[in-house]
């Protein structure tokens, strides 16, 4: 999944932009959005902490658009 933002890479601006953003997309509380690697890649692994029952098809709705 590919997640754009603004901010830029300054003092893990871009990070904090990019977690808040999948949060909002996914329908979760920012808190539960964590980042597990990649800080300084373009690529990175989040983990979603205590997760709701649907995530599945809320990754899979965003991914179809």
């Amino acid at each position: 999944m590919l997640v754009r933002v603004a901010a830029r890479a300054v003092d893990g601006a871009a990070n904090e932009a990019a977690l808040s953003a999948l949060a909002r997309a996914l329908g979760v509380r920012p808190r539960q959005v964590r980042l597990v690697r990649g800080a300084t890649s373009r690529s990175k692994v989040v983990q979603i902490s205590d997760p709701p029952a649907d995530l599945d098809q809320r990754v899979e709705q965003l991914r179809r658009g």
